[in-house]
């Protein structure tokens, strides 16, 4: 018998948006900014890679190596997926 693994994705057990955003400011809380990508990289896999792909214009591998949370990647990089997500940052003091 052989068991297939698949990778984890908790933003797959999500019940709504208030989770999606609670998880991501939970990461970017971490003192680890690759918490964050990883996390930014579950989410740009659930709402489906490809077509973050497109809206962006960055390749797909590009994408998957930038959201390892293995490399640093530019913060326009970044700034590109998360607009492409329609994920905002805000700054409160």
């Amino acid at each position: 018998m052989t068991i297939e693994l698949k990778a984890y994705n908790p933003v797959e057990f999500f019940q709504n948006e208030e989770e999606l955003v609670s998880y991501l400011n939970d990461a970017y809380s971490d003192d680890d900014p690759s918490v964050f990508l990883v996390a930014l990289g579950h989410i740009a896999k659930a709402k489906g890679m490809a077509n973050l792909a497109k809206i962006t214009g960055l390749n797909r591998e590009s994408l998957y190596k930038a959201l390892s949370g293995e490399t640093q990647p530019r913060w326009d990089t970044v700034q590109r997926v998360m607009k492409g997500l329609k994920i905002k940052l805000k700054a409160v003091a």
